[in-house]
């Protein structure tokens, strides 16, 4: 399979092109035949003339890179080794959405062959590979696993906005249905990842790493809010009590914030979700995801009552908040904690503008029922820096005293101004 490839006699197909999909597929189009196929037919657009819609990656990556973007499937029957990127959210019950990855894998199914292999990088809960989508897959094909084509599992370890931690640079996890298919996926990705592969004894264990490693950095954080919590309850800065903790040499260094996005605040629902169908109820993970998806509305309410606080009305209040992404210096507003602190303002009266020189508005007005102005106006009863965005790095008290009302607010929820704000009221986690 790997010299058909490297040979071009054989084609890659990736399926869903987002902030995973894509930056895989051009890799692999640098060395081998791909075919990119989404269903979004304006995205794919975009891709065709070198624009990645997610504006993770430059023109340039794009250049040199042997793939067709497409919706077709018949295109895909072209192919003989697919990758599964497509998104695994959640829906409003916090239960898994599996819809675009059986969607997914219908597709793979219809056009199956002998001899191929299919291997799915989406996030999901430990046996879904084997037990929700090979089903799938045989029945789809009429073929059989291992005996007609091989199955496999390797975790996306894409960072949105990190240029360090690239898919050629991160230690790949691959797994297989045997020991042909393990080798086999192995070699493939060794073709693009630099770092090297580790192989997983089974799909299992590859779905399960990959899920405890955002499990374990969400109940970690939400440790630290909660800590922040308790802290402002004792009116010391938290910020300062991580920095005293941290002079000790083993000491996990984390800090509280929103956790949103489309890993944190998501994968830790696949796993209690699993173990709630084995009869376990998770304790620890679910107080981890209560915490933290309750923060957007404590730093909201925490700013209310300052308002009050210093005699003002707050139905009459105005706030700015700046920053709408679910991380620094990303456009992706998905799973936006941000939204949770706007939604709180509002319901309290207070007038709320929100400013993000990453984020589309429309996407936002679509998603959350709010936009986003041009630049921000003055006579804030409070600013709330939310998103600490490359551009937010260098403002200084005097930028923040010229939106302010002379006794307004500055609340900075992941304290990168601490220190450097004296005279004006100021508040962090």
């Amino acid at each position: 399979m790997v010299q058909e490839l490297l040979k071009k006699e054989k084609k890659l197909a990736i399926l869903g092109l987002g902030y995973v999909g894509l930056p895989i597929a051009l890799e692999f189009a640098k060395k081998i035949k791909v075919i990119g196929f989404d269903i979004n037919e304006a995205r794919l657009d975009k891709m065709r003339n070198s624009i990645d819609p997610s504006g993770e990656l430059d023109t340039e990556a794009f250049n040199g890179c042997d793939i067709e973007f497409t919706s077709s499937i018949d295109k895909l029957r072209e192919a003989s080794f697919f990758i599964v990127t497509v998104p695994t959210p959640i829906d409003e019950h916090n239960l898994p959405d599996l819809k675009p990855l059986l969607g997914a894998t219908r597709f793979i199914g219809k056009v199956l062959k002998k001899g191929d292999f299919v291997v799915y990088e989406s996030t999901v809960y430990p046996g879904c590979t084997e037990e929700d989508c090979l089903p799938i897959l045989e029945d789809e094909s009429g073929l059989k696993v291992n005996a007609d084509f091989k199955l496999g599992y390797s975790p996306e370890r894409i960072n949105p906005g990190d240029k360090e931690h690239t898919i050629t640079r991160i230690l790949k996890v691959v797994s297989g249905s045997d020991k042909e298919a393990l080798d086999t996926i192995a070699s493939v990705y060794e073709i693009i990842v630099k770092a090297g592969v580790f192989r997983a004894s089974s799909i299992k264990v590859a779905e399960a790493a990959k899920i405890i490693e955002n499990t374990q950095r969400d109940v970690n954080i939400a440790l630290m809010n909660e800590l922040s919590i308790i802290f402002n309850k004792m009116g010391i800065n938290t910020y300062d009590v991580l920095q005293a903790a941290g002079t000790k040499w083993n000491f996990i260094r984390m800090q509280p914030g929103l956790v949103g996005g489309h890993c944190i605040g998501v994968d830790p629902y696949y796993l209690t979700y699993k173990a709630q169908e084995l009869g376990y109820h998770a304790q620890v993970i679910n107080s981890g995801r209560y915490v933290n998806d309750s923060m957007g509305f404590y730093v909201a309410k925490q700013t209310v009552k300052k308002i009050i606080a210093a005699g003002k009305d707050v139905s009459k209040a105005r706030a700015l908040v700046m920053g709408a992404t679910f991380k620094e210096n990303v456009d992706d507003i998905r799973n936006s904690k941000v939204a949770d602190v706007v939604k709180e303002l509002q319901s309290y009266g207070v007038q709320t503008d929100v400013v993000d020189p990453r984020a589309d508005s429309n996407e936002l007005q679509h998603e959350y029922g709010f936009g986003l102005l041009e630049k921000p106006g003055t006579g804030y009863d409070a600013v709330i820096v939310a998103v600490n965005h490359s551009e937010y790095q260098q403002l200084d008290e005097a930028y923040f005293r010229s939106l302010l009302q002379p006794d307004g607010l500055v609340v900075d929820i992941k304290g990168m101004y601490k220190g450097k704000i004296q005279s004006i009221n100021y508040w962090s986690l």
